[in-house]
């Protein structure tokens, strides 16, 4: 009982991490930098002059998959706490440590895609370079990915 304890813990905090990154990425513009400013999803600012970004689709598709990865992670997380409440006090229904799982991959998964979007987007400009907010969105990536198969881990162990 304390290996399984003990993985869905730890798949809990990398939960945790992987939204709390999600999140400070999606709120900050510092996505990418060029030789008079910087933008993010939302926000274009130049000389210290910020505005809306403009409306490009592919700015858009990352920003709503970014989005919707920070929700389902959120979901994922709080299915987690569920899951782990329920074994201490031993009244576990079997699927729904594998449905915080799948919901931290498809967290994952949006995630991707959303990053594969906007580095499609800003890879070939020569004057513009990725920065950390973007960096961060993808260090989320292997934090989600590992906290789904701490949980799928823990539930997996509770089956034998």
């Amino acid at each position: 009982m304390g290996v399984k304890r003990s993985l869905q813990s730890a798949g809990l905090c990398l939960g945790i991490l992987a939204n709390v990154l999600v999140v400070l990425a999606t709120s900050t513009d510092f996505w990418s930098r060029f030789s008079d400013g910087h933008n993010g999803l939302w926000r274009l600012c130049r000389r210290r002059n910020c505005t809306n970004s403009p409306c490009e689709t592919m700015l858009a598709a990352t920003a709503a998959c970014v989005v919707l990865a920070a929700g389902s992670g959120l979901l994922a997380s709080t299915l987690a706490v569920r899951v782990l409440l329920a074994s201490r006090t031993g009244n576990l229904i079997p699927p729904r440590g594998r449905n915080a799982c799948l919901v931290f991959f498809l967290s994952a998964l949006l995630l991707l895609a959303g990053m594969v979007g906007y580095t499609a987007r800003d890879a070939w400009k020569a004057d513009s370079f990725f920065s950390w907010s973007y960096f961060i969105a993808w260090l989320a990536l292997p934090f989600s990915i590992l906290a789904g198969s701490e949980v799928q881990a823990s539930a997996s162990s509770s089956r034998t």
